[in-house]
């Protein structure tokens, strides 16, 4: 009897042992020495996203820093659903047609175009920001497993592939300046951030020309981890911070500096924004007129989460045409409402409406509010189009910069509206102000 009953429970041991070896075949592939292997995409999320991507501040939770730029999650429950044929929040991704991962075509796979540190990247800054590039060994990986079509589970893709690891690694080479009879270069000179911190600055520099220019084109060139660039001018001539000197808008214990801060509400937005390598040319015909000597203030902000020091370096060329060739000087948008207050623990969302005394064509629109501020939408105003949403921006502290491909034509009496949301989590009314403690609601962009 007990012989009987040994043999049955071997016998249902060996079942119950035969239908878990089958279950783990299912969700692995086996190795030519008959071992069980890792999925292909397993192994990228292991080894890859995991650990440099979905981090704490980057693509790890809905509550990091920059989750309302970006919009993704790279955790293991979320990061395949999120990355497959996914259209990104990349204005210059999605204009050009390409998807967070296009399975069999790396090519037009952004994830791909962010981690190859060789290419010269349109999109952004390269990933991981702030954070050591990945091998050539993992960026040959993910490049072979999005050529074999992404799957999901299988091994498509040699593990050995990830022994190279050699850092992708690209000098940075200052760009030339212009010609002096093609334009001109200014520049944030070489600055050091330190370890595990982030960094903004401004300098602000004259215009070498001597006379009155027209330029209708930028240039612009950062180092790696540069979170944004961008150039700014002027609303008044007097009370300029000091120029070709370097201002940080973080003071060393993390605080706002609020002598920067101040300087910040004199901005008036000219180019740039989060793709710190970019070009931007006026539409023909169209040009921004520099007087001599323009004051001009140009703005990066760096991240470090690294053990030692990183530089920070940029530069933006200028180009310029003959006064005979521009046919419409391009203007600068600064629509603001300066009379608006948000009740203490509320949150109200406030709408402006903006006029042209004339008709304009608006080439570029961009936004400014503060900390409070979670949604800043403009839409136009009048005509065929009235009510239609051209802009939406969720990120205070790096605003979208759109350049429209398709102007929006208004005429005289027309114009563009703010809808902006704010979610006042204080005790006290907050109205329109010039400190981190008060808020603003105002368009930027360029007319003509």
């Amino acid at each position: 009897m007990k012989h009987f009953e040994t043999g049955i429970i071997l016998m249902a041991m060996t079942i119950v042992s035969f239908f878990m070896e089958s279950c783990t075949k299912n969700t692995n592939q086996v190795d030519a020495g008959g071992n069980s292997a890792k999925s292909t995409w397993t192994i990228i999320q292991d080894k890859i996203l995991t650990p440099t991507c979905a981090t704490s501040g980057c693509h790890a939770s809905t509550s990091d820093a920059n989750y309302v730029q970006h919009n993704l999650l790279l955790t293991s429950a979320t990061a395949y659903d999120n990355l497959i044929n996914i259209i990104s929040k990349n204005t210059s991704a999605k204009t050009a047609g390409l998807v967070r991962v296009k399975p069999g075509d790396y090519i037009n796979s952004l994830l791909y175009q962010k981690i190859d540190c060789q290419t010269t990247s349109q999109y952004g800054a390269l990933m991981p920001l702030g954070g050591p590039n990945l091998t050539l060994g993992q960026i040959e990986f993910i490049k072979e497993w999005i050529t074999k079509g992404a799957p999901k589970t299988g091994t498509v893709v040699d593990e050995s592939i990830l022994a190279n690891n050699t850092v992708c690694r690209q000098d940075f080479v200052p760009m030339q300046a212009p010609a002096a009879t093609e334009g001109f270069q200014l520049a944030i000179n070489k600055f050091t951030v330190s370890p595990n911190t982030e960094r903004e600055v401004f300098v602000n520099r004259n215009t070498p020309n001597t006379s009155t220019v027209y330029v209708n084109k930028f240039i612009m060139q950062g180092r790696p981890n540069s979170h944004h660039f961008v150039l700014y001018g002027f609303q008044s001539s007097t009370l300029l911070p000091p120029v070709n000197t370097l201002r940080d808008l973080y003071n060393s214990n993390a605080s706002i500096n609020i002598f920067t801060f101040a300087q910040m509400q004199n901005h008036i937005f000219l180019g740039g924004g989060t793709d710190v390598n970019t070009t931007y040319t006026f539409p023909a015909g169209v040009a921004l007129k520099v007087p001599p000597a323009t004051a001009l203030d140009l703005n990066a902000h760096y991240f470090n989460k690294q053990t030692t020091n990183l530089t920070g370096e940029n530069y933006i060329n200028m180009y310029t045409v003959s006064q005979a060739n521009v046919v419409k000087e391009a203007q600068s948008i600064n629509f603001a409402n300066y009379n608006f207050s948000i009740p203490a623990s509320s949150r109200k969302t406030i709408s402006t409406d903006f006029t042209f005394d004339k008709a304009v064509t608006v080439i570029t629109l961009t936004s400014h509010f503060h900390k409070l501020g979670e949604k800043f939408q403009i839409k136009i105003l009048g005509g065929t189009r009235n009510g239609e949403v051209v802009y939406e921006n969720t990120d205070w502290e790096h605003p979208l910069v759109i350049n429209l491909t398709t102007p929006i034509l208004l005429k005289a009496g027309e114009g563009l509206t703010s809808v902006v949301t704010y979610n006042n989590t204080t005790n006290k009314i907050v109205n329109f102000g010039l400190t981190s403690e008060d808020e603003m609601n105002i368009i930027f962009g360029y007319y003509y």
